[in-house]
């Protein structure tokens, strides 16, 4: 039996206390996205590699203490720098891929800080996370953002 396939499109938009060349760079710098992009949920990062150029690729391993581990994988399509980020990622456990994404990160000025708007185009296969648990997790991930931008800024101030 094939397994189904949801379809799904959904956009966030944030904005941030902080220039797009700061928040782009919380994407570029690998310790500082590893920071807010995969530590601090409770699970042991097994692995985790930025190449962030356009061609180049991320990937992460993180075990949750009571879960199976599972694998993030992306390859970055389009990069301007300060203004956008397109990626094609996807996402396994155990080796069985239960979802393909193509995400877009728009940066834009709004006063002082930064609005992104995150769009992700996303292909949920059989047993996954599902269109909602995914927009709730990136939502968790720019609340991470954002205190990552803060603390950044603290200690430069």
């Amino acid at each position: 039996m094939i397994e189904p396939v949801v379809h799904a499109t959904f956009t966030i938009e944030r904005t941030f206390a902080a220039s797009p060349a700061r928040v782009f760079a919380a994407f570029s710098n690998p310790a500082t996205k590893r920071r807010w992009f995969a530590d601090g949920f409770g699970m042991e990062v097994q692995e985790f590699n930025l190449d962030f150029r356009v061609g180049g690729r991320e990937s992460s391993r993180l075990a949750p203490k009571d879960g199976k581990p599972f694998a993030n994988d992306t390859v970055y399509q389009d990069i301007v720098p300060d203004q956008r980020i397109v990626c094609a990622y996807t996402m396994s456990r155990e080796g069985r891929r239960f979802s393909a994404s193509l995400a877009t990160f728009e940066l834009a000025p709004d006063g002082d800080g930064t609005k992104l708007t995150f769009t992700e185009q996303a292909a949920f296969l059989g047993e996954s996370d599902g269109p909602e648990q995914r927009k709730g997790g990136w939502t968790q991930l720019f609340e991470k953002l954002a205190q990552e931008l803060k603390e950044l800024k603290e200690l430069k101030d």
